[in-house]
């Protein structure tokens, strides 16, 4: 399973040459993976093809349009749940002294909700793990993945996949939430400089302590700040 993550990870990494040039290396991995389902492996190798076969710059200006444009299909999970709230600082701090507890060092210019970061975090840890806290952000992931569908887009095999390795089923109010979220449209300007001019993110201890509803994620990293060995249990 680790190496399914890794190359997951990578698919939905920002496109460089590198990756694009790498199409047969991950093809040869994922042929290598005794653990993935045969329809599994389908999935993620489309996604391999599509991107192997496209020039760097069109690879980009999708990936941009896509995952940096559009709020709605943002690969930073706090985003789905938090937006732009000074709770989203305290669950990035949180999450941050998670991998830290484990022993993973992250780069220091992505967020640490960064879904490419979050899966690599993920391929260092046991199967329960895997299976317990992409399980926690499942409503996410379907969300993502049901978006990505409606425009059509191979990145949407990533999510599949990603939703068959998580543990039960997503948390239907926390996802009817998310489906309730007006999609934005990447193309309108106005819109994306409201972004902008919205209230920053705040990291550390002037960032706010509230619950967010049904995300469970924020919660379990607290508790792996108070007892970092301890194995994050499910609420």
């Amino acid at each position: 399973m680790a190496n399914v993550l890794k190359i997951i990870s990578a698919l939905l990494s920002y496109p460089t040459q590198e990756l694009l040039d790498a199409g047969q290396e991950l093809q040869a991995a994922l042929d290598a993976e005794s653990t993935m389902a045969p329809r599994h492996k389908t999935l993620v190798r489309a996604l391999i093809d599509d991107l192997a076969s496209r020039d760097i710059y069109d690879a980009e200006e999708r990936y941009v349009m896509l995952f940096d444009r559009t709020r709605s299909l943002s690969l930073h999970l706090f985003e789905h749940v938090h937006g732009e709230s000074r709770d989203r600082g305290q669950a990035m701090v949180d999450l941050a002294q998670m991998y830290e507890a484990q022993g993973f060092d992250i780069d220091a210019q992505e967020m640490p909700d960064y879904l490419p970061m979050f899966l690599e975090y993920l391929s260092t840890q046991s199967v329960e793990e895997v299976h317990n806290l992409l399980g926690q952000t499942l409503h996410i992931l379907t969300a993502l993945r049901e978006r990505l569908q409606k425009r059509q887009s191979v990145y949407a095999n990533a999510f599949l996949v990603l939703e068959a390795l998580a543990s039960g089923q997503p948390d239907h109010e926390a996802l009817a939430a998310l489906r309730d979220i007006e999609e934005d449209d990447p193309d309108d300007l106005a819109a994306l400089d409201a972004v902008w001019e919205e209230e920053a993110v705040t990291f550390g201890g002037n960032a706010g302590e509230g619950d967010c509803g049904p995300d469970r994620l924020q919660r379990q990293m607290r508790a792996a700040r108070r007892a970092p060995q301890q194995e994050l249990r499910g609420e």
